[in-house]
Formats: structure tokens, C-alpha cells, sequence
């Protein structure tokens, strides 16, 4: 029997040891199908650029560096294009060859301080301030339709001195920002049409009135763009989109077709080559022409034709045939990847961040970003009716540059709030500049970039909330037996034999046990009603045997089994004097209120009846309080 045992033992293991074999070689197998197949996909001289292509996009700061890059190339590119396209423009109406340049440059100055701002707003800061900027958003629109500037036919534009500001725009990133904020909110309830519309549908509806008020049907398509982003992305449900899709779409074919001029612009687009449409698709014709004339690498930086006057609003809505002219097909398709990138690097910050907020605003952003750039070159190269909607971070335009600059930031900003990114950024520490500047601050793992010493008060207060609750707890808990912390059992005299320690003699040591153990009954006595009765019960009995005891007992020096009857009727005055003289003590309220008996001097509990009254029960009598 033993041997066959041991002989059934070596074959389990050998059968094991077998498996095991056999299941490593099939994972090998497939690791090694799974990396022919890759090398099969690439070829051989790119499987090294790939690998470290691969291996810089899994980084936790790829992100935060992709951002940057766009944002740079786009900004340095625009101020270029500008540059180029408003040269002769400026120069004809008397402004010099770099006027529109330099204003072009000074607003982008002020959105480099736009950008930061917003690449260093808290998320929560940011919130708070949604429902305030779309209050103000709207009054500045309401303002506009009374004294704003015409331009272009629309009075979209307030001018303060040399200054001018364009409030549809700051109308658009709030919208966005506070939309988000409310729908990432109500995330639970989006099922609900009232839920999901309620209050933001309102506030969009009246954005667009005002608006078109001005007139402005670009500005329109743009806001419906973001109001609908924010939706999709919030997680609305497919009918909704049904609902307000056809609602959306018959507006805009009213708006556009109530205006002479737009609607000869849709009837351009639909029949180009109709000559009653002629002085409407003559802009559209003049950037096509250009585009040709600029082919595969262009004319040259500066050397275009159209931006003499033959192109009307060459540096702003149609810039992106100077583009085409100047830089050809290449630099079209560099602008194309630009915006690509854009897109890649919005949705990977919005699926890296883990708040429902962040993951809204981010992609919403994107959306309208690729989407506004979208429908430029769309009807810049005959793709759809011209609706005059600028190319982002290229076209002239101040409030349109800042805005689009603060976007930027707040993409910024989500991609350090990347988990990876934060925990990244507090190893690293602060930088060379900020340790110059003595700015020693880590950004918290998790926490974005939010304040860390406002964390820390916060943390604290918390902490100091919970002790001062733990402690009311262990106050209004009552003591029992063998409660507390080791060290203060042990060293209670009446614990000594439970610690495995032995203080004091035998006799003090009695007397210690029985002192905590009658606290500990008294503990449990204040919590059950009905062991309240009991003791009192036993207390009573207690108290007759004591006074039977005194009676029977004489005076000192006397022998204890005469007795003294002197001394037996004081004692019998006293106990009626005790059960004369109740006063309440000071118990807990309610059902747990005690009296303090004078005779005995113990504490007893008084029994509610239902009426609400305190009795108390003496040797037959009752006493109500």
C-alpha cells in the first residue's frame, strides 16, 4: 500500500510538471504568432521608429507635450499666415504693411495670458465660475444689440476706445463650461427630458436669439455645434438628438433663407454655375483660383495674388485659400494634420481623466475647435454655403484668437490632471523656474490642480471633525466590563488577574473587582428599562436587610446579638426620613432620569407610565412628579 502511494505521487507530479510544460510552450506559441503578425504589418525599417513611437505615446506627459506642440505650431503659423495675407489690406487702408499684424500680435499676447490662467484653473474653480460668466455672456449680448458696433452687416461687435470685443464668443466657452458642469451633475438622471434640458436648453435658445438678433448665422452654427457636443458627450439618449436634430435643422433653413443675402449664398452653393448667382459665388471662385494657381508647393511665402483685392477678407475667413496659394498642397495638408493632431490629442485627454466634467469639457472643446476649422475650409473649397465662420488660432480676429487661446489652456490644463500625468508631475517636483521663484508646491496624485495647501485645511478640518466625533461617541457609550484600552485594564486594580499581573494583597484586590464589576452592572442597568426595575428591586431588598442588620445591632462596644433599641430607633427614623427626601440627580433626560434616594444613598431609575408622569414606588407608596 505504501509503495503504491508513492508510486501514485511521482505520477500526479510528472503529469503535472507535464501540463505545465505543455502550457508554457503554448503561450510561447502565441506571443510568437502575435509578433509575426505585428512584423507583418510593418515593415522592417519602421518597426524601430514605430516601437519608440509607441513607446513616447505611452507616457504619462505625452499628452500635456502634444498640446503644447499644437498650440505652439498653430499660434507661430496663424501670426505667419496673417502676417502675409493682411500685408497689402493694411497697407491700403493706411494702416501700413503690419497694422493688422500687430494687432494680431498684441491680442495673441493677451491670450498667452488667457492660457496660462486657464491651464492653472482649478476644475472646481472653474465650475464655480461657469454660472457667473454665462450671466455676464448674456448681458454683454443684450448690450450689444443696443449700442455694438456694424460690421459686415451684423451688429456682433462692442467697442471700447481702439478696442473692440466680440461677446458671442465668450458666449460659446460659456455655454460649454457651464453646460458640462450641470449635466456632468445630473449624470444619473439624463433619461429625463426635464433633467437633461432643464435649465440648459433655455439658456442655449436664448444665446441663439440673441444672437441672430445681431445678425449672425456663423456665430449660430458654432454654438449649436457645442450645444449639441456637450449632449453627445454627456451621454443623452439617441431621440433626444432626434428631437432637437429636426428642430436644429428646420431653424437654421429659416434663418437661412430669411435674410436676401444668405439665402442668395445657399442658392450659390446649390446652382454655382447659374449667372443670377454670379456676385455670389464670386468669393467663393477668387480662393478656388488661388488654390489652382498655387498647386503642389505654392508661389511662395508672400507671393500670392488673391490678397491684392481680388479675394474679399483674404486674412480672415478665406485665409485658408492664401494657404493654399502660398504654401500649395503642402501646406494645406501641414494645416490638416495640425488639426488632426487637435483631435487626436482633445479625445485622449478626455479618456485618460477619470471626472465626468473633465471628460465633457475636453471633448466638447475639441469638437467645436475641428468642427469650426471643418466648416471654414469645407466652404473655403466649395464643400458647403459660406457661412463666414473663422479658421481657429489662424484667422485675423482678436476676440476670436483670445478665446481659442483660453480653449487651449483648459485643454492644457486637463492633460496635467491625467492620473498618470499628476503623479508624474509630483515626482519630478517644481522646475528650475519655480524653484528660482521659490515656489516649492508638488500638484497632489489625483487632485488635478487644485490648491494643495487649501487640500491640506481641508484634510485637516476632516480629521479634527472625526476626533471630535469618535470622542462624543466614546462619552455618550457606556462603560463595560473589560472596555477601554489594554493599558488602563492592566492597570486597574480589579483587572490585575485578567492582565496576568498581581497588585496589591488579596483583600484590596476583592474590593477592586467588586467596585468595577458594580459600576459595569450600573452601566448595563442605565441602558435596559427592565434590568432598571430589577436592580431597583434588589436595591430595595438591599436596603431593608441593611436596616434589619443596624437594628439588630447595638451600640459600639455592645454585644451585636442583644441589640439596643435606642440605637434601632434611630435607625428606623432615618429610613423614613430617606424614603421622605427624593430628589432627582443628574441622570440623562428622558427615560433615563434618575433619583438620588437619601437613605441609601444609590442611584435608581424612575419609571415612565404612559401618561407621561414620573413615579416612583416606596414601600406601597407613589409619589408623582
Amino acid at each position: 500500500m505504501r509503495t503504491g502511494a508513492i508510486t501514485a505521487v511521482t505520477d500526479g507530479s510528472a503529469q503535472q510538471k507535464s501540463t505545465q510544460k505543455s502550457a508554457q510552450q503554448k503561450s510561447s506559441n502565441g506571443q510568437k504568432k502575435q509578433k509575426s503578425k505585428g512584423s507583418s504589418l510593418v515593415p522592417g525599417f519602421l518597426a524601430g521608429p514605430v516601437a519608440r513611437l509607441k513607446d513616447w505615446l505611452g507616457r504619462p506627459m505625452t499628452s500635456w507635450h502634444l498640446i503644447l506642440g499644437v498650440f505652439g505650431l498653430l499660434l507661430a503659423f496663424g501670426l505667419l499666415m496673417v502676417l502675409s495675407a493682411s500685408s497689402i489690406t493694411a497697407l491700403k487702408r493706411g494702416n501700413g504693411v503690419f497694422g493688422t499684424f500687430e494687432n494680431q500680435a498684441l491680442y495673441a499676447f493677451v491670450g498667452l495670458f488667457g492660457f496660462v490662467f486657464a491651464a492653472r484653473l482649478a476644475p472646481k474653480a472653474m465650475r464655480s465660475l461657469a454660472f457667473p460668466g454665462v450671466l455676464v455672456s448674456i448681458g454683454l449680448l443684450a448690450v450689444t444689440l443696443v449700442i455694438g458696433q456694424v460690421r459686415g452687416g451684423a451688429r456682433s461687435w462692442l467697442g471700447i476706445g481702439n478696442i473692440t470685443v466680440q461677446p458671442s464668443e465668450l458666449a460659446k466657452v460659456a455655454l460649454l463650461v457651464w453646460s458640462a458642469h450641470v449635466l456632468a451633475s445630473r449624470r444619473h438622471t439624463l433619461r429625463s427630458l426635464r433633467a437633461l434640458l432643464i435649465p440648459v436648453l433655455p439658456v442655449f435658445v436664448l444665446m441663439v436669439l440673441l444672437i441672430m438678433l445681431q445678425p449672425d448665422l456663423g456665430t449660430t452654427v458654432s454654438l449649436t455645434i457645442v450645444f449639441f457636443a456637450v449632449l453627445w458627450f454627456a451621454g443623452a439618449p439617441w431621440w433626444i438628438f432626434g428631437l432637437l436634430g429636426t428642430g436644429a435643422v428646420a431653424g437654421v433653413a429659416y434663418l437661412a433663407t430669411s435674410a436676401d443675402y444668405r439665402a442668395a449664398r445657399v442658392f450659390a452653393f446649390l446652382d454655382p454655375s447659374n449667372p443670377a448667382n454670379a456676385a455670389a459665388t464670386y468669393q467663393l471662385n477668387q480662393g478656388l483660383f488661388g488654390m489652382g494657381h498655387g498647386g503642389i508647393f505654392g508661389v511662395g511665402l508672400g507671393n500670392s495674388v488673391a490678397k491684392w483685392g481680388s479675394l474679399p477678407n483674404a486674412d480672415s475667413d478665406f485665409i485658408f485659400a492664401i494657404i493654399g496659394e502660398e504654401l500649395g498642397l503642402v501646406g494645406t495638408g501641414l494645416v490638416l494634420v495640425l488639426y488632426a493632431m487637435l483631435a487626436y490629442t482633445g479625445f485622449r485627454i478626455a479618456r485618460r481623466n477619470v471626472d465626468p466634467f473633465i471628460k465633457i469639457v475636453a471633448s466638447s472643446c475639441t469638437v467645436w475647435l475641428v468642427g469650426q476649422a471643418s466648416i471654414n475650409i469645407g466652404y473655403v473649397v466649395g464643400l458647403l454655403p459660406v457661412t463666414g465662420i473663422t479658421l481657429p488660432m489662424i484667422s485675423a480676429g482678436g476676440t476670436s484668437l483670445i478665446v481659442t487661446m483660453f480653449v487651449f489652456g483648459i485643454l492644457a490644463n486637463f492633460a496635467r490632471t491625467e492620473p498618470q500625468a499628476a503623479a508624474a508631475l509630483y515626482a519630478q517636483g517644481p522646475g528650475r523656474v519655480a524653484r528660482f521663484l521659490g515656489i516649492h508646491s508638488r500638484p497632489t496624485p489625483g487632485a488635478g490642480t487644485e490648491n494643495t495647501k487649501r487640500a491640506r485645511r481641508r484634510a485637516a478640518r476632516e480629521e479634527a471633525r472625526a476626533a471630535r466625533r469618535r470622542e462624543r461617541a466614546e462619552r455618550s457609550r457606556p462603560a463595560r466590563r473589560g472596555d477601554g484600552d489594554r493599558s488602563d485594564r492592566r492597570a486597574h486594580p480589579g483587572n490585575a488577574r485578567r492582565s496576568g499581573t498581581r497588585s496589591g494583597t488579596k483583600s484590596q484586590r476583592a474590593v477592586a473587582g467588586r467596585t468595577s464589576g458594580r459600576s459595569a452592572e450600573r452601566a448595563t442597568d442605565r441602558r435596559d428599562p427592565g434590568t432598571q426595575r430589577d436592580r431597583g428591586a434588589r436595591q430595595d431588598r438591599g436596603a431593608r436587610q441593611d436596616r434589619g442588620a443596624r437594628r439588630t445591632a447595638g451600640p459600639a462596644g455592645s454585644d451585636p446579638r442583644r441589640g439596643d433599641p435606642r440605637a434601632a430607633g434611630n435607625a428606623r427614623m432615618r429610613d423614613d426620613a430617606g424614603r421622605r427626601r427624593e430628589t432627582p440627580g443628574a441622570g440623562r433626560a428622558g427615560k433615563d432620569r434618575m433619583v438620588q434616594v437619601q437613605g441609601d444613598g444609590r442611584p435608581r431609575p424612575i419609571p415612565v407610565d404612559h401618561q407621561g408622569e414620573r413615579t416612583i414606588r416606596r414601600s406601597g407608596r407613589t409619589v408623582r412628579r
